[in-house]
C-alpha cells in the first residue's frame, strides 16, 4: 500500500474512532471501555484488555428484580478499594467499601449518557441488613448486594456492572501523560494544592483529587463533583490528538486501566464495540451528570453521621429512568 493510500485510510479511521471513544468513555467511567473500543482498530489491544480485566462472579442478585427498560441500558459504576492497592495512609484503605457509585443510563435512542452519582453516606435500606450507609452494602455483600441495594432504591434494573479499583485512576492518568481537571474550588490535601479552575494532574495528584472530602464543608458533594470533573478530564485526554495518534500511549492506557477493572460477564469486548457504534453520534457535551437528591443529614442510633436521601424526589427519577426520558429530570437536577 502506498503512503498516500495509508494516509487516506488513517484519515477515514480517525473520525470513526473519535466517535466510539467519546461515547464509550462517557459510559464506563470514561477510561477503560473507550480504550477497549479503540482496540478494535489497533491490533493486539483486545488481548491486553481480556488479559487484564477480571470477570465478576455472579454480580447480580437472585430473586425478583425490576423489569428491564426496552432498548435502554443502565450500568452501575463502582469505585472501590477492593483489591487493597490504595494509599495505606488513606482513611478508607482496607475498608472494602465502595467510595463511588454512579448509575450510567444510556437511552434507547443513544442521544446521550446520563450519570447519577450516589453519595457514599446516603442512608438507605440494605436488603437483609436494615438501614445503613449505602457503601456498607459492598462491605457486607460485595457487588451483588450493592446492585440489589441500588435496584431497590431506584426500582430500576441494572444491566451491567463495572468496578474499578481507585488505584486504577493513577494508572490511567499517568498513561495519558496527565489529565486536566476543572476544580470548582481551591483546596489542599496531603501535600497537594489544587487551584480553582484548571489543574494539570499526574496519577498521584489525581487519586488525591478524586478522594478528598474533608477539605469541603459539604464533604462528599464536592468530592462527587470532583470525580465527575476527573471523568471529563480523562475523556478529553483520550480524545486529544496526542493520544489518538500515539499507539504506544493507547496500549499503555489499556494495560494500566484493565488491570484494575472488573466487569460482569456480559460486558464483553464485542458488546462494548457494539455499544460504542450505537453511540457514534454523540459528543462529550452529551455526558450529563447529577447527584441523587438529598434532604439534609442525620445521626443514627449508634452515632453514625449520614446523608438523608430525598425520598420525595425518587419517584420522579424512577419514572424518568423506566420511561427512558431523563432529559426533563436532568434539566431540573443536573450538576452541570
Amino acid at each position: 500500500m502506498s503512503g498516500r493510500r495509508v494516509a487516506a485510510t488513517r484519515r477515514r479511521r480517525h473520525p470513526f474512532v473519535r466517535a466510539l471513544l467519546g461515547t464509550t468513555a462517557s459510559l464506563l467511567a470514561v477510561a477503560v471501555v473507550l480504550a477497549v473500543v479503540v482496540s478494535v482498530f489497533v491490533g493486539g489491544l483486545a488481548q491486553r484488555y481480556d488479559a487484564g480485566r477480571t470477570v465478576l462472579a455472579d454480580p447480580f442478585p437472585t430473586g425478583g428484580r425490576p423489569a428491564p427498560t426496552d432498548g435502554a441500558e443502565d450500568v452501575l459504576l463502582i469505585g472501590s478499594d477492593s483489591r487493597g492497592r490504595l494509599d495505606p495512609d488513606d482513611d478508607a484503605a482496607g475498608g472494602g467499601r465502595s467510595d463511588t457509585l454512579m448509575l450510567a443510563h444510556v437511552p434507547a435512542d443513544r442521544s446521550g449518557v446520563y450519570l447519577v452519582s450516589v453519595l457514599r453516606d446516603s442512608w438507605v435500606d440494605i436488603p437483609g441488613h436494615g438501614r445503613a450507609k449505602v457503601n456498607a452494602a459492598y462491605a457486607w455483600g460485595g457487588v451483588p448486594l450493592t446492585v440489589q441495594t441500588v435496584e431497590q432504591l431506584l426500582d430500576v434494573r441494572i444491566d451491567h456492572v463495572a468496578e474499578i479499583d481507585f488505584a486504577g485512576f493513577v494508572g490511567m492518568t499517568d498513561a495519558l501523560g496527565g489529565v486536566t481537571v476543572d476544580a470548582a474550588q481551591a483546596f489542599d490535601t496531603s501535600g497537594h494544592h489544587f487551584v480553582q479552575g484548571p489543574n494539570r494532574l499526574d496519577g498521584a495528584a489525581a487519586l488525591r483529587f478524586v478522594r478528598e472530602r474533608y477539605a469541603f464543608p459539604d464533604a462528599d458533594r464536592t468530592r462527587v463533583r470532583n470525580q465527575q470533573a476527573f471523568l471529563r478530564g480523562v475523556l478529553q485526554g483520550v480524545l486529544s490528538r496526542g493520544t489518538l495518534t500515539d499507539p504506544g500511549r493507547i496500549r499503555s492506557f489499556v494495560s494500566a486501566t484493565s488491570e484494575y477493572l472488573s466487569v460482569d460477564e456480559g460486558l464483553t469486548f464485542s458488546r462494548l464495540a457494539e455499544l460504542g457504534w450505537s453511540l457514534r453520534g454523540i459528543q462529550p457535551d452529551d455526558l450529563h451528570t447529577t447527584t441523587l437528591p438529598t434532604a439534609g443529614t442525620g445521626t443514627s442510633v449508634d452515632g453514625q453521621s449520614y446523608v438523608e436521601v430525598d425520598t420525595a424526589a425518587l419517584p420522579a427519577l424512577t419514572t424518568a429512568l423506566r420511561s427512558d426520558d431523563l432529559a426533563p429530570w436532568f434539566a431540573q437536577h443536573a450538576d452541570g
